[in-house]
C-alpha cells in the first residue's frame, strides 16, 4: 500500500495480502486511511496452526495469525475470509452510507428466504427490532391480509411492484431501522425489471435519511440489478440473500472502529523505569544463557517496580523453611513448585492449595518431591513458593510475546490451568493505548464473569485495565522481555483492585 495521498475518486481500497513487509509502517499507513475510507482485506493462509514453542501460555497460544489479528484490530482494517466477500463488501461501501447502527428491516415476497436472512443476521450480531407503530399501522393498510408485518416483513408472492416502493418509503422513515435488505423472488405475476425500478426510485430517499439499502434478487446472480447507477444511487444486490447479511455486518463492524476513540498512551504514574532496568541488567550480566527465565524473587521485584501487585511470597529449599514461611504468611497457604523448565506445574502435582496447618504444608512438601522423583524430574526442582491463599476473585491471564516481524504482542484473558483448553484470548500490537486495554478486556468471554455473572458482584474492571498498561509500559522500557505469563491474575470485586498469583518473565 503505497504512502501517499488517495484521490477523491478512491471511495474503498481492496487488497489481497500473504505476508507484510513492514508491518509497523503497513499500519501507521493504514490507520492514517481508514478514518476516511474503508480498507477491506483478504489475507491468504488463516489457520490455528504455527504455535510457538510452548515456553509459556502466552508463546502457545501465539499462532501465526494472532498478530495479523490485532493489527486489523488496531487499524480499523475490515477483514473478509473469501474474495466474494471481499467484493460484496466492497460493492456494499462503494455504493451505500456506512451503517449507523445494527438495526435491520427484512422486507420480502418469500417468507423462506426471509427467515434464513434474519437467521443470519442474528448469527452475525444484527438485530432485527420491531417496527414502530405507525409503520406498523400503514403497512397493515397497505399489504394482503395474509402477510406477515413482523420483522421480516413477508408480502407473500402477491406483492405488487407499488407495495414494495410504498412498503420501501415506509421502512426509510422508520426512525427504528438503520438497514434494509429487500428481497425479491421472481412470481409469475411480478416483472423483476419493475420491482428493480421501484427499488431504485426510492435509493434516494435512504440516503438523504443516511440509511443503507441493499436487495437480493434471487434466480438471477447478479441481475439487470446493479439497481443504478452511480448518480441514482446505486443499491448493491446479492444473488443469495444470506449473502447480505455477512457483507452488513463487516460494513457495521467498520462503523463500531470509526466510532471509538482513538486512544491515547497515558503516563503510568509510580514506575520506578531505573530499577527495573537494573534488576534485567544484572540477571542478564549473572547468566550466560540465552534467553532465560528471570528468578522469581527478580520476578516479583521488576513487577513491584512497575507499580503491579503481587500476592505477598517466600521461596524456600527445606520443609522446615516452608512451614516456617507458612507461619509469618499466616494460613491457609499454597505451595508451588519453583522450576525453570516445567512450565505447567499442575500437571506435575507442583501445586498443592489451602495448607492450614504446619503437618499439611510438611506433607505437602514431601508429596510435590516424592511426586518429581517419581517422574524422574527432581532434578529441575529450585525449591519452593509459599504464598497467601487468596480466596475468591476470577481468575484471568496477561501475557506478552515476541513476534519477530511485529515486535510484542500483548495478550488477555481467560486465566488459570484452563488458559489453553478454552483459548478465550485475544492479543494487541505494543505499545496499547487506553482503548486497547478497555477492548481486550471487554472482547472475551471471561467479561461476562468480570462483569458480574448471575448474581455474582462486578469485579474491578478498571485496575484490570490498569494492569494491562503497565504490562505495556514495562515491555516498552524493557526490549529484553521476550515472553510474559501473569497466570492467574485474581480480579477482586470493585474497587478491590487484582492480585497477581504467579508470574513468569523470560529475558534474553
Amino acid at each position: 500500500m503505497a504512502e501517499k495521498k488517495l484521490g477523491p475518486a478512491t471511495e474503498v481500497i481492496l487488497l489481497y495480502l500473504e505476508s507484510f513487509g513492514n508491518p509497523r509502517k503497513f499500519a501507521r499507513i493504514a490507520r492514517s486511511i481508514t478514518h476516511s475510507k474503508p480498507i477491506v482485506a483478504v489475507k491468504s493462509g488463516r489457520t490455528s496452526a504455527g504455535s510457538r514453542a510452548a515456553a509459556s501460555h502466552t508463546g502457545a497460544l501465539a499462532t501465526a495469525e494472532v498478530a495479523s489479528e490485532a493489527l486489523f484490530a488496531q487499524t480499523g482494517i475490515i477483514r473478509v475470509d473469501t474474495l466474494e466477500e471481499l467484493f460484496d463488501v466492497a460493492n456494499l461501501l462503494s455504493h451505500q452510507p456506512v451503517p449507523s447502527g445494527k438495526r435491520v428491516a427484512i422486507l420480502t415476497n418469500g417468507g423462506g428466504p426471509g427467515i434464513l436472512t434474519a437467521a443470519a443476521c442474528a448469527e452475525r450480531g444484527l438485530e432485527l427490532p420491531t417496527l414502530t407503530a405507525k409503520t406498523l399501522s400503514e403497512l397493515k393498510n397497505l399489504l394482503s391480509s395474509r402477510a406477515s408485518l413482523t420483522n421480516p416483513i413477508d408480502m407473500t408472492a402477491e406483492a405488487t411492484v407499488q407495495e414494495y416502493s410504498q412498503a420501501l418509503q415506509l421502512l426509510a422513515e422508520d426512525d427504528n431501522i438503520d438497514i434494509v435488505i429487500v428481497i425479491f423472488i421472481p412470481p409469475i405475476v411480478t416483472e423483476a425489471e419493475a420491482v428493480a425500478t421501484a427499488i431504485r426510485n426510492t435509493a434516494p430517499g435512504f440516503r438523504r435519511r443516511g440509511k443503507t439499502l441493499v436487495a437480493s434478487f434471487m434466480g438471477s446472480r447478479g441481475a439487470s440489478i446493479e439497481l443504478g447507477s452511480e448518480e441514482e444511487c446505486c443499491v448493491p444486490s446479492f444473488a443469495f440473500p444470506e449473502d447480505t447479511a455477512t457483507a452488513i455486518a463487516k460494513a457495521c463492524e467498520y462503523n463500531d472502529w470509526l466510532k471509538r476513540p482513538k486512544g491515547v498512551i497515558p503516563k503510568i504514574v509510580g514506575i520506578d523505569e531505573r530499577k527495573g532496568k537494573q534488576i534485567v541488567v544484572s540477571a542478564l550480566e549473572k547468566s550466560a544463557a540465552r534467553p532465560f527465565w528471570l528468578s522469581t524473587t527478580s520476578v516479583i521485584d521488576l513487577l513491584h517496580c512497575y507499580g503491579i501487585r503481587v500476592v505477598e511470597s517466600k521461596s524456600v529449599m527445606t520443609a522446615d523453611e516452608a512451614v516456617k514461611a507458612a507461619e509469618e504468611l499466616g494460613f491457609p497457604v499454597v505451595m508451588k513448585l519453583i522450576s525453570d523448565t516445567i512450565t505447567h506445574k499442575t500437571e506435575v502435582g507442583g501445586v498443592i492449595l489451602d495448607l492450614r496447618s504446619q503437618i499439611e504444608v510438611k506433607n505437602a512438601f514431601s508429596q510435590i518431591k516424592e511426586h518429581l522423583i517419581n517422574i524422574g524430574r527432581e532434578n529441575e526442582v529450585q525449591g519452593v513458593i509459599i504464598q497467601k491463599m487468596i480466596p475468591g476473585g476470577v481468575e484471568v491471564i496477561v501475557g506478552v510475546t515476541q513476534d519477530p516481524s511485529f515486535g510484542p504482542l500483548i495478550m488477555f484473558g481467560m486465566g488459570g490451568m484452563h488458559t489453553e483448553l478454552f483459548r478465550d484470548v485475544t492479543f494487541r500490537i505494543h505499545p496499547l493505548t487506553d482503548v486497547d486495554a478497555r477492548e481486550m478486556i471487554r472482547s472475551v468471554k471471561a467479561y461476562q464473569l468480570l462483569k458480574g455473572w448471575r448474581g455474582s458482584k462486578p469485579s474491578d474492571i478498571k485496575a484490570l485495565e490498569e494492569l494491562l498498561m503497565r504490562v505495556s509500559a514495562m515491555v516498552e522500557d524493557l526490549p529484553q522481555i521476550v515472553e510474559l505469563d501473569l497466570n492467574p491474575v485474581k480480579v477482586l470485586e470493585q474497587d478491590e483492585g487484582y492480585i497477581v498469583v504467579d508470574a513468569r518473565i523470560r529475558v534474553t
